[in-house]
């Protein structure tokens, strides 16, 4: 039994305890000053429980008269997540009882103090160029969200990192669409950027694509919708992303049929009217050929996203790029310059020739010729339930590998690490 209100530890080695009067508890609240004094009667027989789900510990009542953290009542049936050094009290506030450390304690006392006050940072679960993303728990209803660190020190300049943060900060505050993420808070310090974001608790795209190697037509068609309508939605506000690929792309759930949302606007652009892009940013094997060949003179505009989002689409449906360094003799830059892609026939054989003519359109090296967001959304593949496939050969791309279908990459591979992606 554990006496009440004396100084002791408890290693918690399991991934729960069940703390209370009861005999069955893990551990029983029994201190013989107390028995049978009011003090006493007031602990249930099973008070708390403390457990871990993955890398996170928390705390859950099942008391009558109530089990407080820092002076938070938790609230029967509820539960709230434990942070180093956390105090538990019994029933009222003053009864200090347990004092929670976390061996594994990560020092949060570098966070602005307005962020610790409502959110409890966890484990990391991202990372990028600009920083990292960490799991986060409000504190006072435990419910999850995602916060992006921007540490400004990654960045070559403080001008850069200023006004790619400062962007991004007000597209996410500006725009209000289902299929984008949305922003909850937003704090800073010195060293960093801290964006709270809703929290999609089915990952990126790019680990579905990766472990699936493909995705079923239907469910790929539901995906790119879902991206069409996002990316109408951003260039309808003057916003070009310029930065579409798969681990932007988060789920709402590991379930296949779920509701995505388009994410990481660090790259992206508010375009003033008749106003073209001049730098060249973005991930390699999604740009367009114009970032390449007219990023410092011309420029480029808002069929950069169709392109990235042609690329994506090949990549759900085929199961590996379009366009990358291991294919041929070419670089990744002469390959998409010139709009040179094969279509596997092994991997594209049950793809429907309507989804092969939106990649095909999508994937158009004149931006003036490219099929566009609004097209691609009037699309016939878009506009039926049911997606049949037939023996019509397009023009662009190649169906059949041919003697090239034994030598081509994609065919060889079985993984998608993710620089292929």
């Amino acid at each position: 039994p554990v006496p009440v209100c004396l100084l002791l530890f408890v290693y918690c080695i399991e991934d729960q305890y069940l703390f209370g009067r009861g005999s069955k508890c893990n551990y029983v609240l029994d201190d013989p000053d107390d028995r049978g004094s009011n003090k006493f009667r007031i602990y249930s027989k099973k008070h708390f429980r403390i457990y871990r789900d993955g890398s996170e510990v928390f705390v859950e009542d099942y008391s009558n008269n109530g089990t407080f953290v820092d002076g938070i009542l938790i609230g029967k049936g509820k539960k709230l997540p434990l942070v180093n050094n956390a105090v538990l009290a019994l029933a009222e506030q003053r009864n200090k009882v347990f004092v929670f450390i976390d061996l594994m304690f990560d020092d949060q006392s570098t966070l602005p103090k307005e962020l610790q006050e409502k959110y409890l940072l966890t484990r990391r679960i991202g990372t990028g160029v600009c920083g990292e993303v960490r799991l986060a728990f409000e504190r006072s209803n435990c419910k999850k969200f995602a916060v992006k660190i921007i540490n400004k020190k990654n960045f070559q300049s403080e001008g850069t990192a200023t006004r790619n943060a400062k962007t991004e900060i007000e597209i996410l505050q500006r725009v209000d669409h289902p299929c984008l993420i949305k922003t909850e808070d937003f704090y800073q310090t010195d060293d960093s950027y801290y964006i709270v974001l809703e929290l999609m608790e089915g990952g990126e795209l790019f680990h579905k694509v990766k472990s699936q190697q493909q995705l079923n037509e239907s469910i790929a068609k539901l995906y790119f919708y879902q991206m069409l309508r996002a990316v109408q939605y951003l260039h309808s506000n003057g916003i070009i992303h310029r930065d579409l690929k798969p681990e932007n792309v988060l789920l709402s759930s590991q379930d296949d049929v779920c509701l995505i949302k388009v994410t990481d606007f660090n790259q992206s652009r508010i375009l003033e009217e008749a106003v073209l892009m001049r730098t060249l940013c973005g991930t390699p094997s999604y740009l367009a050929p114009e970032v390449f060949t007219h990023a410092s003179t011309t420029g480029y505009g808002l069929a950069v996203d169709a392109w990235s989002l042609g690329v994506l689409l090949f990549v759900c449906l085929g199961g590996y790029p379009p366009f990358h360094e291991s294919f041929g003799r070419q670089s990744i830059t002469d390959q998409i310059i010139r709009g040179e892609f094969t279509m596997v026939q092994s991997k594209w054989k049950h793809v429907s020739d309507q989804a092969k003519d939106v990649v095909r359109k999508l994937l158009v090296v004149d931006p003036s010729k490219r099929m566009t967001i609004d097209e691609a959304l009037l699309h016939p593949w878009l506009q039926v339930t049911q997606v049949r496939g037939s023996d019509t050969r397009r023009k662009r791309g190649r169906d059949e590998g041919d003697e090239e279908e034994e030598e081509h990459p994609a065919k060889r591979s079985q993984a998608l690490p993710r620089g292929l992606l």
